[in-house]
């Protein structure tokens, strides 16, 4: 039996998101459905990223 792992991806910018990282994940402030992840750049540089499920955008 194989097992799958899926990687986070970073919703900003796209890259992958290490275990070692300094990242973040929650839900969507908007609609409350879509987990959103920022890797550690992302959320030192303040990167605008954007709920795939209702459009949201935030810092």
């Amino acid at each position: 039996m194989e097992m799958e792992i899926k990687v986070p991806v970073c919703t900003s910018c796209g890259k992958e998101i290490t275990p070692r990282e300094k990242s973040t994940h929650f839900l969507c402030p908007n609609c409350g459905e879509e987990v959103i992840w920022r890797c550690e750049s992302c959320r030192v540089l303040g990167v605008t990223y954007k709920c795939p499920k209702c459009g949201w955008e935030g810092p």
